[in-house]
């Protein structure tokens, strides 16, 4: 199956079956169960320590699985490696920023597009000359609405326009499944607004799923929110069920908005 191509076997993008994570006696993920439908748009929220980024690490292939299985378009891919899992079309972001810095947002975007295409090193041909792969970044570049600054160094971006970047690496190669990893995290609020429109954008038709701190943001862009709390998913329903929630508010989402609303947020 290429990059990006979607699998008739299962309504579900991504499935989790009691997925568990010990490292040494610590058990991190305590049997987690999740199924995300194709094209929806999912926020995972908990309190810290709850297994979040360690969850998306296992998604995407960067831990393996203490026992459990996970699916993508009804295929397992528990066990494969991440270049793997990304070429089966699920690509993620990190919270650390992962671009090349001295490169330019164009070159930036070409490297993510070129590796999705299959294209590797050889010496007898010129970037200049791979139009696909060239055409491509272009269009990326104008999505993440960077096209202005495609020859400017990333290295040389303001903080909200290295984030759009690393978005549009991430989207580059055309995956249809597609992890975020605190996106907005030290974005201003009006950034933040801006981000999340953009985010809209670039994941039409698209299945997203989120780690993400900010309330306002999780209730503006999340169709379903997953609670993860302790390692286990405790709720998984729509931003007003969830809200709505007496084990949600009582484990974690009360605290939070009172925190937010007292900041000013």
């Amino acid at each position: 199956m290429s990059q990006g191509s979607v699998s008739s076997k299962s309504e579900w993008a991504v499935e989790l079956d009691d997925v568990r994570k010990s490292f040494g006696k610590t058990e991190i993920i305590r049997g987690a169960n999740l199924k995300v439908k194709e094209g929806e748009r999912v926020a995972i929220i908990g309190p810290n320590g709850a297994g979040k980024s360690t969850l998306f690490n296992l998604i995407s292939g960067r831990f393996g699985l203490s026992s459990g299985q996970i699916r993508l378009h009804g295929d397992r891919i528990d066990g494969l490696r991440p270049f793997e899992i990304s070429r089966k079309g699920l690509a993620r972001s990190f919270q650390v920023s992962n671009l090349f810095s001295k490169l330019s947002v164009f070159e930036n975007i070409r490297c993510a597009v070129l590796w999705s295409m299959g294209y590797r090193y050889v010496f007898w041909k010129f970037l200049s000359d791979l139009h696909d792969a060239n055409d491509r970044a272009e269009e990326v570049m104008k999505m993440i609405k960077l096209d202005k600054k495609r020859d400017i160094a990333a290295v040389n971006l303001t903080y909200a326009e290295q984030r759009a970047l690393e978005v549009g690496v991430t989207i580059a190669g055309g995956a249809s499944v597609v992890l975020l990893d605190e996106p907005t995290a030290g974005m201003s609020k009006s950034e933040t607004s801006r981000f999340i429109q953009l985010i809209r954008e670039v994941t039409v038709g698209k299945t997203l799923l989120t780690v993400e701190h900010d309330m306002g943001v999780v209730f503006g862009l999340a169709d379903k929110i997953a609670v993860l709390v302790y390692g286990e998913v405790i709720a998984f329903d729509t931003p007003d069920a969830v809200r709505a929630n007496p084990r949600v508010q009582e484990a974690y989402l009360g605290s939070v908005l009172a925190d937010q609303q007292a900041a000013g947020h």
